[in-house]
């Protein structure tokens, strides 16, 4: 059994069901650019093109995550969860007018869960 690198608190949940409820089928994106840096994005799926170097870590609450393959070198020891809270970020991102923002939190994986962690995906 693998280790998930990414994972989704039910706060977080909450949000993505609701932005589900009026935008359809979702994705996440983490870059490490411009507008909210390395916060994540939330996107109607197919909204935002995934690139040739961007990663797959997983899925969270039925939604694909991707990261930038720079940003990834950051996390690659880490785990990831994806939450929420209120104020507004600077991003494009779809709970933005909501008055919230994704954020995610990190960790350092164990020994245990980096033996078990399976490898990002390209798409």
């Amino acid at each position: 059994m693998y280790t998930e690198r990414v994972s989704v608190t039910d706060k977080a949940k909450a949000v993505i069901d609701q932005l589900r409820e009026k935008h359809g089928e979702l994705m996440f994106h983490q870059s490490g650019g411009c507008c909210d840096g390395s916060a994540p994005m939330c996107f109607e799926k197919g909204d935002f093109l995934i690139g040739s170097r961007d990663l797959c870590l997983g899925t969270i609450h039925g939604c694909e995550f991707f990261m930038a393959e720079d940003q990834f070198e950051y996390y690659k020891y880490s785990h990831i969860t994806i939450d929420v809270s209120e104020g507004r970020g600077s991003s494009f991102s779809l709970e933005i007018p909501l008055g919230l923002r994704f954020m995610s939190v990190s960790r350092i994986l164990t020994e245990e869960e980096s033996a078990k962690m399976k490898s990002p995906q390209t798409q």
